[in-house]
């Protein structure tokens, strides 16, 4: 439409005929995008859109999509000239990614750079295209020479692919992680043929969808040699946003007139509406205000203007079309993000933005790295089965030992066999076979005290563990004890929500994420039931608990009820308060706030209130449950962060609470292994996927560098962002924050640690949260739950003395607002200098991509989250008999008191005289003799994923388990060799000899020998006998034997 108006089409006509440069002038910022993709859409050719500045290139790339939805967004390489420091993998990968497009693909390509971006340093074009390894599904590509050309290009052959440059080989499958790439691809080889090609997940390890074709990058990742600016082509074009002096580009677009000497020509310009000042809640709320903006649409109207509104949600548009009505004929109501509306007077055209309107920010969905965002909070159960030399380990039946090696022994007959050797008190070793490793997990305590060896020759690991299993029963049966006499004690039953109640949730900036949408449905219907709610919502910080109680919090005003909502600290009340506030404004909805902000009188008076019912929606700290509050009718009570108020204040919210609904919100993830054996004990919902706008942190490991640390502080206050230094001595933190001032006169920096006194601690935070600190030099106690969207880079000194599970809390404070965020971890200089660069770099990667690493960090964390769920006497088995069996436990006496069966395992022994269950005896009989049903060496060669093998398949008490088992080996090793086959159908006996109830199979000499409750089954007074003389039909016999009991 714009581009018929005359002003338009002539320069678009001049930029067709190679006239340079075409300016467009008196362009507000806001159409800029707009226009982009105007010229974009006329004119096929590619397009480099140059920002000034990446915060401008971010907005501009935003908005753009909402008329060019494959714009492609080339993120700077912002550490490529500082020397030691090592790049954030990801945003290499992605740069790699779309300069690969660029230079493969014919286009036409938009891609929205910064300026500065065009002069750093990039691969080589002519390297970048011949170092590419192409395959096809159906082609034939020899297996070994591809081995050799991956390992020739630097690739790391490891047994199984974590990050980007490795690859892995099991029999016909390669794995390999492309440098550019989003997720690693298995290929599958039929001798020299691809059969097929899938991407897969780095932490199930599990195929996700197939591909037709993939191009691995060869070098390429450390060649630096060329620049961005090399991939621009000859017909490609350059539009300057806001150019400078020194500009060379093909269109510049400006605010400004870039005419130069030339007459001031304001044809084609783009303004700004006017459409009045709205402040959050006016539009809503002030009818004058409304009725302005009706007379504004009429004149528009009048006047042949083409009216489009772009709104971020489906429910904004239709509260809108409610408060307009009739106002609104004729103008165009669109779902979009734009931040500011503006209007082309030449091409009558009016574009607005809603967020204008509501007087409040947009939530820009912010540029999403195209990584597989899964990988933040997919979290893989903890693998009990990964075992490194010298860790602790559990004997099911022996208790606490030492896993020396996995070595190899000869068996009675000569053979050599596979075996983990263990170490148990007073030196003895024991040797479990491989295929017996299910009964040996990986110790995962409390805390750090290492557990004292078992002894084999004495009965205390029995003792040990039949107290657990007592202790762990005694408690399992008061949790359920607590959860009945709830059952039992009627609260209030909310009813089914009303049209606001949709309204408001229509109006939530955001996309909810499925976690969250499904931690909501479950509070609404605990509301909607007579008794009294009390669930508990495990969550990171960031990921939308908050929502999930503010829709509780409406829910319960909308009937009338009152609503308390409780925090640990005062800064958090705050905080809280803002947001509820935020999010209500467009409602009748009263809220307060109760805490030593609040003077005696503010506090009198809001007493007097809630006691009338005045008051909707209150919030504050443990004030809340002193002697002088009353409430009128309170329905509903929200408790944040629980785990840090104390052992007292729980105790009388138990007493005060008792018949009101009760939602508590947690921030200490917890094990998925804990959470399933609490299931139908304790209502509980996991959030565990990451918000859709969350830019995961750019993370920096580098040389402490007082050059660093200066332009991250100056990088951060350009933008007007806050920073968290984090050193952890006390008393050295004032001379760290006089050091910074001296680096950085200009910023305002205070420092906080736990010893100060805290209500000056307290202030501190409080300014911090208000702006008013720019750096905040601190130790690790900045506050869990505190959101500061304003601070975005969080520098940590001697990161090497952190934990993984420390430097993933720490940094997950950064990185929540539309900006992007930076965790510099400082290591001393001389760990960044040791040895060759390939090395360190190893040693550090694990610090920086989030793979991993950080999986043991999870680990850390999670058991904390279970220490503090369980409490301490809890506490005291899980150090005894360790995580893993504690939670074992924990499910059979759930089990076991609610009247249901649960098994872990299946408990069923098989004794077959013509079955080899390992290689050894295998390899010595032969054959002729025996049947193999093993997991043998040359299918899965890596010894722990061999181990872990056996364990999951220890773990199947379920036909379904025992089918997924089989399709996740299929996908990861391969075509199941003949031993693999029949491995997995002695697991089918052994499920169809527990469903009959029998407990023993065992075959001599033909005879099959089934015992069921302590006595043989006997057909006509005689055993069953196998009728096939051809041993490898017998297993298949076995298994339908079984089946006809």
């Amino acid at each position: 439409m714009i581009t018929r108006a005359e002003s338009i089409s002539q320069k678009l006509r001049e930029i067709e005929q190679d006239a340079r440069p075409v300016t467009f002038s008196h362009v507000t910022e806001a159409a800029q995008p707009f226009l982009v993709a105007a010229i974009a859409g006329k004119i096929r050719k590619t397009f480099w859109v140059l920002c000034p500045n990446v915060r401008s290139q971010e907005l501009l790339y935003e908005t753009l999509l909402n008329w060019l939805p494959d714009a492609l967004f080339l993120p700077e390489a912002e550490f490529a000239a500082v020397e030691n420091i090592l790049p954030d993998p990801e945003i290499a990968a992605e740069r790699l990614a779309l300069l690969n497009r660029v230079q493969r693909e014919k286009g036409p390509h938009v891609i929205i750079a910064t300026r500065a971006s065009l002069d750093q340093p990039a691969p080589n074009p002519a390297a970048l295209n011949s170092a590419v390894l192409g395959f096809r599904r159906g082609k034939r590509e020899p297996m070994e020479r591809t081995i050799e050309t991956l390992a020739r290009a630097g690739y790391e052959r490891v047994s199984q692919v974590t990050t980007r440059g490795q690859f892995a080989v099991r029999g016909g499958i390669l794995d390999v992680f492309s440098w550019q790439a989003q997720r690693p691809v298995r290929a599958e080889f039929f001798g020299d043929d691809v059969e097929s090609l899938r991407e897969f997940d780095v932490d199930t390890q599990t195929s996700m969808r197939n591909l037709q074709n993939l191009e691995i990058l060869l070098g390429a990742a450390d060649d630096q040699t060329g620049a961005v600016r090399d991939y621009i082509g000859v017909n490609h074009l350059r539009i300057a946003i806001e150019p400078d002096e020194s500009n060379d580009a093909d269109v510049l677009i400006g605010e400004a007139w870039l005419g130069g000497d030339e007459p001031e020509d304001f044809r084609g310009a783009f303004d700004n509406c006017d459409i009045g000042d709205f402040a959050v809640g006016d539009f809503m709320l002030v009818e004058a205000k409304r009725g302005q903006f009706s007379a504004r649409l009429r004149d528009w109207r009048a006047a042949k203007f083409r009216i489009v509104i772009y709104f971020q949600t489906e429910g904004e548009i239709e509260r809108f079309r409610e408060i307009m009505g009739d106002a609104l004929a004729g103008v165009e109501l669109l779902e979009g993000t734009l931040s500011r509306g503006f209007v082309f007077p030449d091409g009558n055209l009016v574009v607005l933005s809603a967020a204008e309107l509501f007087g409040r920010y947009t939530a820009h969905g912010r540029r999403r790295l195209q990584r597989a965002e899964k990988l933040s909070r997919n979290r893989v159960q903890i693998d009990f089965s990964e075992l490194n030399e010298g860790d602790f380990v559990i004997h099911l039946e022996h208790g606490v030992g030492r896993f020396l090696q996995l070595t190899r022994m000869p068996t009675p007959s000569g053979q050599m066999q596979e075996v983990l050797a263990l170490e148990f008190a007073n030196e003895s070793r024991l040797y479990v076979p491989l295929e017996q490793a299910y009964l040996v997990s990986r110790y995962v305590g409390v805390g750090k005290k290492s557990p004292p060896l078992s002894s084999l020759a004495d009965a205390k690991w029995a003792r040990a563990k039949k107290n657990a299993a007592a202790s762990i029963f005694d408690y399992a049966g008061k949790m359920l004890a607590v959860q009945a006499e709830r059952e039992t004690q009627l609260g209030h039953a909310f009813g089914q929500d009303s049209k606001w109640q949709g309204e408001f949730e229509h109006s939530f900036p955001f996309r909810e994420t499925p976690d969250q949408l499904t931690a909501i449905v479950a509070t609404k219907r605990d509301m909607e039931k007579t008794r009294s709610m009390d669930r508990l919502i495990c969550g990171d910080v960031g990921f939308g608990k908050t929502e999930v109680a503010i829709r509780a919090a409406f829910k319960a005003v909308m009937e009338g009820k009152q609503v308390a909502v409780l925090t640990p600290t005062t800064v958090l009340a705050q905080q809280h308060f803002e947001t509820f506030r935020q999010r209500m404004l467009d409602y009748p909805v009263r809220i307060e706030m109760l805490s030593r902000f609040r003077s005696q009188a503010e506090q009198r008076k809001i007493l007097k209130l809630l006691r009338e019912g005045g008051v909707d929606i209150v919030i504050g700290t443990h004030r809340l449950i002193s002697g002088d509050v009353a409430f009128k009718d309170l329905g509903l009570v929200v408790i944040d962060e629980e785990q840090r108020f104390g052992v007292l204040h729980k105790e009388k919210f138990k007493e005060l609470f008792k018949l009101v609904d009760v939602l508590t919100l947690s921030a200490t993830p917890i094990p998925r292994t804990l959470y399933l054996s609490l299931v139908g004990v304790k209502d509980m919902s996991t959030i565990e996927t990451a918000p859709l706008n969350r830019l995961p942190v750019e993370t920096v490991v580098c040389g402490y560098d007082e050059r660093i640390i200066r332009d991250a502080i100056n990088r951060e206050l350009e933008r007007q962002g806050q920073v968290y230094f984090l050193h952890n001595r006390v008393q050295s933190i004032e001379k760290v924050r006089d050091r910074i001032v001296e680096l950085c006169p200009q910023a305002r920096v205070e420092f906080g640690h736990g010893q100060m006194d805290a209500d000056e601690l307290e202030s501190v935070m409080a300014r911090f949260v208000a702006g008013k600190i720019d750096v905040l030099v601190c130790t690790t106690i900045i506050e869990s739950g505190l959101d500061i969207p304003n601070a975005n880079t969080i520098i940590i000194d001697r990161a090497d003395r952190f934990g993984l599970a420390d430097l993933y809390q720490l940094r997950g404070r950064v990185g929540r607002a539309e900006h992007k965020a930076y965790a510099y971890l400082l290591l001393p200089r001389e760990m960044m200098t040791v040895g060759a660069a390939r090395k360190r770099i190893n040693a550090i990667k694990q610090y920086s991509s989030l793979g991993a690493g950080f999986r043991i960090a999870m680990r850390d964390l999670e058991i904390r989250g279970a220490g503090s769920i369980l409490g301490t006497a809890q506490s005291g088995h899980i150090v005894a008999v360790g995580f893993d069996l504690y939670c074992q436990l924990l499910k059979q006496a759930v089990a076991q008191l609610k009247g249901e069966k649960s098994r872990t395992r299946l408990e069923v022994e098989v004794r077959l005289d013509f079955v080899a269950t390992n290689e050894a005896e295998f390899a010595q009989l032969g054959p002729e003799a025996r049947v193999p049903a093993f997991i043998p060496t040359s299918y899965v060669a890596d010894h722990m994923l061999r181990i872990q093998a056996y364990r999951h398949l220890a773990e199947i008490t379920t036909r379904e388990q025992g089918d997924r088992l089989r399709k996740e080996w299929r996908d990861r090793f391969g075509k199941f060799p003949p031993a693999v086959d029949n491995l997995l159908t002695l697991t089918e006996i052994k499920l169809s000899a527990a469903k009959a109830g029998v407990t023993r199979v065992e075959v001599r000499e033909d005879k099959l020998m089934l015992t069921r409750r302590g006595d043989f089954l006997l057909v006509g007074g005689k055993f069953p006998r196998i009728s096939t003389s051809r041993i490898d039909r017998q297993l298949a016999e076995v298994l339908e034997l079984i089946k006809k009991i």
